[in-house]
């Protein structure tokens, strides 16, 4: 298989937008030389590089920063696209508290830990193994504060569930039952399944960074590996999916690269500035 797609044009390229987790960052949550090296040569090309993840942006901003990226950072999913260098919000979506508490309720029936997000802060009812590993994950310290349903009296910018792949796929079809159409829902990880406001997800951040930046999103060329990232593909000019990704992106992805172990998309970044005019 060729670095490119046949067809491609390299050369009509403004923009990528990355998501973090599994597609440029692996498990040991550390950026590789190769990938850091890529997006420089990248940005250095005149392309814009764009983060797009479900991460809060606290735990986001400082992965942006290190790959020098300037512009607008994509975070939880769509709802919050904020500024790296100020730290300036540009759009917030957030869950109103009607909604928040119902979702609440219904995990709590269902025995899930759930994470909630409020001013960029993570909140839990209690410092479990599950919120443990998620602010190992993320970088960033959990707040336990009692009964979520109790506490929670202002809008959250997402929640998040906890739990075992399996266990969450079951979670995740009720919910959807449940919630059809009056909320975003995917998984992010095996191990985590999201919910936002409705109309919330990358694809739609996308399209209002694009808008920020003066680039018509059919010049973007986008990389994810989970389900949250199908609207980031589809609406992007050429959506990419890594190896071993979530089955989801078959039907939207255009072109796959190796996995992040194998530094597929910094391979790709390399092959796109080598083969622009």
């Amino acid at each position: 298989m060729s670095a490119l797609p046949a067809g491609f044009d390299p050369a009509a390229v403004r923009a990528v937008a990355m998501d973090l987790d599994h597609t440029i960052l692996p498990d040991s949550l550390e950026f590789s030389p190769a990938l850091v090296r890529a997006v420089g040569r990248v940005r250095a090309a005149g392309i814009e590089a764009i983060v797009a993840t479900g991460r809060m942006f606290a735990s986001a901003r400082p992965y942006a920063l290190e790959l020098g990226v300037t512009a607008p950072v994509i975070c939880y999913q769509g709802a919050l696209v904020a500024d790296p260098a100020s730290g300036e919000w540009l759009l917030h979506r957030p869950m109103d508290v009607a909604l928040a508490h119902e979702v609440i309720e219904a995990v709590s029936a269902a025995g899930f830990h759930m994470n909630v997000y409020v001013d960029d802060k993570l909140f839990v009812e209690e410092l479990n193994e599950e919120a443990v590993t998620y602010a190992r994950h993320a970088r960033l310290e959990a707040h336990a504060v009692g009964n979520l349903l109790e506490w929670l009296d202002r809008p959250t910018t997402k929640i998040v569930v906890v739990g075992e792949p399996e266990e969450l796929d079951r979670l995740q079809d009720g919910l959807r039952a449940r919630f059809d159409g009056r909320a975003f829902i995917a998984k992010s990880l095996p191990i985590f399944l999201e919910l936002a406001q409705p109309g919330v997800s990358k694809g739609a951040a996308l399209d209002f960074v694009c808008g920020r930046l003066g680039i018509d999103p059919a010049a973007v060329v986008a990389f994810g590996d989970g389900a949250n990232d199908v609207e980031l593909l589809e609406a992007a000019g050429l959506g990419v999916s890594v190896a071993g990704g979530d089955a989801a992106l078959g039907r939207v992805a255009a072109w796959t690269v190796p996995s992040v172990d194998e530094d597929g998309v910094a391979g790709f970044l390399d092959a796109l500035v080598d083969s622009r005019p």
